[in-house]
């Protein structure tokens, strides 16, 4: 974003100091302090909406993707109807019991 070295402080801090004054000078980075708190948390607080949002539609994404998908059941009958069963002949018959 910025990028602000230990001299550029360094000035942003003299040149507060003449302008603001010694004795105003802590009451206000205390609320220069406040105000970069806040700016920081409400940044923190889009980000982690926008990934909420993004996982979001990633889990929606992947409910539609399984609701296309078959169920195992109807893929196993469905093969069952389509592939021929093998026939038995007399010879492969079981010996039945004789009553």
């Amino acid at each position: 974003m910025f990028d602000v070295g230990f001299f550029e402080l360094l000035l942003i801090a003299i040149v507060a100091l003449l302008v603001i004054g010694p004795e105003r000078m802590p009451a206000f980075a205390r609320t220069a302090g406040k105000w970069v708190g806040r700016a920081k948390r409400a940044v923190n607080d889009v980000k982690t909406e926008i990934s909420k949002e993004i996982k979001a539609d990633e889990l929606k994404e992947i409910i539609k993707k399984q609701a296309q998908v078959p169920n195992i059941e109807d893929i196993i009958e469905f093969d069952y109807i389509i592939k021929p069963q093998p026939k038995l002949d007399k010879t492969d018959e079981p010996d039945q019991p004789k009553q």
